[in-house]
């Protein structure tokens, strides 16, 4: 749980202000691939890291190193920023961020998950942990009125140094397959073959589509706030992360009671709602929709690692939750990035944003993820089927 709240406050001292920071040192015509850098490492660094995690070093140690190397690049690109050292070196050095950063959260799940003896029940509480720690890294740069200051991203290098030290008091542990035999099981890429099953492609693939809408929520929603004369955007921001705790902690109950394929459903539904509410362009009616955020990224996001921790073999979970990670991040979010970034063109004229039509192109594109998943899934299907031979 420790663990867990740390690196949400070190993601999110990053994360969350990049948009004001970018805007406030000139690099607004650059947000859209900095964002997009995110994705890039999700697509690359994920299934590696897990493959390495599953076959060839402890997850513990391999987290270690990755903090370590987070914490170095975050200072590095956050001082490129504040004294200019131009687009070219500045994006190089957020893609490094990204690359060591982005697979964090697959192994530290890992890690969590090889320690709970019932993961529906479990998992959601102490998730909720880094959930909290994401809304204290927000609430932080708010404090020290860093949202639009470098200064935000060398403190979340200095968190990073703490989750490097928490890996020293963690049980180690040992891979759990078998070493890698071809460099595609060197690289991960053999995790692909889960997309073979129809449940876990539907999922995967769901997953997917629901970021490619979820991007451009953290990159326009603090601009917007701010249009609408909202103070402290980070702060405001953290709002999505009280009703993310508040579903997390409900999350098992929910699991025992109703069927998986509901859950996400109802996390797709308050998805589009979401931003049906932001396209109202009022303070009310965006604030509902950052509130509605934290229930929607709950019910689909961690639902799914969930699924992936009750039906896939223990030997390939750790590739499991970056494949997920590939798809959540990389594919959903290298097409929403960019997409949002085009989208957002289109909808600003040369005085104002038409924010009705941003957000609401946004809300059709988790309806569409929603009809997708609807159609294709057959959880129940799954469970009854024999397991394979061998």
């Amino acid at each position: 749980m420790a663990l867990f709240f740390v690196q949400g406050a070190a993601l999110a001292m990053w994360f969350v202000p990049l948009s004001m920071v970018l805007d406030a040192h000139g690099l607004r015509s650059v947000k859209p691939l900095a964002f997009a850098a995110s994705a890039v490492a999700a697509v690359i660094s994920p299934l590696v890291f897990g493959a390495l995690a599953d076959r060839q070093a402890a997850p513990v140690r391999v987290l270690r190193w990755l903090a370590l190397a987070s914490a170095l690049a975050t200072a590095l690109a956050s001082w490129s920023i504040r004294e200019h050292w131009g687009i070219g070196p500045t994006l190089a050095l957020i893609q490094l961020v990204y690359l060591c950063s982005v697979p964090t959260w697959s192994i530290a799940s890992a890690i969590v998950f090889s320690r709970l003896a019932d993961a529906p029940r479990e998992f959601g509480p102490i998730r909720a942990m880094a959930t909290l720690g994401w809304m204290a890294g927000g609430v932080s740069v708010s404090a020290l009125g860093a949202d639009g200051s470098p200064r935000a991203g060398l403190a979340g290098a200095v968190t990073w140094l703490l989750v490097m030290g928490m890996t020293f008091v963690l049980p180690v542990g040992k891979p759990t397959a078998a070493a890698p035999r071809s460099w595609r099981e060197r690289l991960g890429l053999d995790a692909l073959s889960l997309l073979n099953d129809r449940s876990h492609r539907g999922v995967f693939l769901m997953c997917a589509l629901f970021n490619v809408a979820v991007a451009g929520f953290y990159p326009y929603a603090p601009p917007h706030l701010r249009e609408l004369g909202f103070a402290r955007t980070s702060a405001w921001m953290s709002l999505a992360q009280v009703t993310e705790i508040m579903a997390m902690l409900v999350l098992g109950g929910l699991l025992a009671r109703v069927r998986l394929k509901w859950v996400f459903v109802a996390g797709l539904t308050l998805g589009v709602l979401r931003f049906a509410f932001s396209a109202l362009d009022t303070p009310a009616g965006l604030l509902t929709g950052i509130v509605l955020h934290g229930c929607s990224f709950t019910l689909v996001i961690i639902t799914g690692q969930i699924y992936l921790e009750q039906r896939v073999e223990p030997a390939i979970r750790a590739r499991a939750q970056a494949l997920m990670s590939v798809m959540n991040g990389g594919v959903g979010g290298l097409l929403g990035y960019l997409g949002a970034g085009w989208w957002f063109a289109r909808c600003t004229g040369a005085d104002a944003t038409r924010w009705d039509f941003f957000w609401g192109g946004l809300s059709i594109a988790v309806g569409v993820a929603l009809v997708f998943f609807v159609t294709t899934y057959r959880g129940r299907l799954h469970l009854r089927r024999p397991p394979a031979p061998g």
